[in-house]
């Protein structure tokens, strides 16, 4: 099964978990998400933001950055990979570029998504994040890939966000109207590592929640976004991978999900371990 080949990706977690890598910033192609016009852009949107460490703040223009892989060993699967941040930046470097490369030498094409922050708020990443499996779906051809094979790969609130595809990917807001509305956007498989999933107190991460629905939520808004709420049949098959000793974002984040899984005898695979959480944002 699809999930049962991307198992390998365990060695990943634990080199990624264990090691402060960082990568070149090599030149690759950008699409911009928005060729339309970005929905809902800020008049008074000013430039993106490059700080310390490879993280990006301030995204105002949505893209999905591509590595792809190697045609001689390139096995048709893609996986577009959200860095964490707790919505207020993206930990590009790091959990973007490194994990793009480790997939590209395992012949699996990979796209860095640049999604909208606390600037906007929901809908605005998720919008981008379902705009970006469409776009990568529409054009599987183009990259090498399978449209059945497209991953969603998530880190801390990116994890957030990955896991947001994978339960909201029909969701109304989610939608601007425009025709590539008409592709599929539901993801074929997920990785959620150290993943932000319930904005509802005790295990909230209170950061990533106040970026994205404010610092007084409705509890209609908590409930929504709260991803272990939203499991369904149509969930795709996860992957998860969390740390016991995560101080950032407790392991019932991850524990609630799963149970949704089980309780209905879903297909899911998980790991904990016993190391930090390693976006510091």
């Amino acid at each position: 099964m699809l999930l049962r080949n991307i198992l390998p990706v365990v060695g990943f977690s634990l080199v990624l978990m264990t090691h402060n890598a960082s990568a070149q910033n090599d030149a690759h192609q950008v699409i911009t998400l928005w060729p339309e016009g970005v929905p809902g852009l800020k008049q008074n949107a000013t430039a993106e933001v490059k700080e310390e460490g490879g993280r990006i703040s301030n995204v105002h223009t949505p893209s999905l950055t591509v590595y792809l892989a190697d045609p001689k060993i390139a096995n048709g699967t893609a996986v577009i990979i959200c860095p964490g941040g707790g919505y207020a930046r993206l930990a590009f470097d790091h959990e973007g570029m490194v994990p793009a490369k480790w997939f590209n030498a395992h012949g699996v094409t990979a796209f860095i998504i640049k999604n909208r922050l606390k600037e906007y708020g929901h809908p605005a990443p998720l919008q981008d994040v379902l705009r970006a499996i469409r776009t990568v779906r529409s054009r599987a051809s183009e990259f090498n890939i399978k449209a059945d094979r497209i991953g969603v790969l998530g880190f801390s609130a990116g994890g957030h966000l990955a896991a947001s595809s994978g339960t909201l990917f029909n969701a109304p807001e989610g939608k601007t109207g425009a025709p590539l509305d008409a592709v599929d956007a539901r993801p074929n498989f997920l990785m959620l590592l150290y993943p932000v999933i319930t904005f509802e107190k005790p295990y909230a991460h209170i950061g990533s929640r106040t970026n994205l629905i404010g610092a007084h939520p409705t509890d209609e808004a908590i409930h929504h976004l709260s991803l272990d709420q939203q499991v369904s049949k149509d969930t795709p098959p996860s992957f998860i991978v969390q740390t016991e000793e995560d101080k950032t974002v407790p392991v019932e984040n991850s524990i609630l999900f799963i149970k949704l899984f089980v309780n209905m005898a879903y297909q899911q695979n998980f790991i904990f371990m016993r190391r930090v959480h390693t976006d510091l944002a």
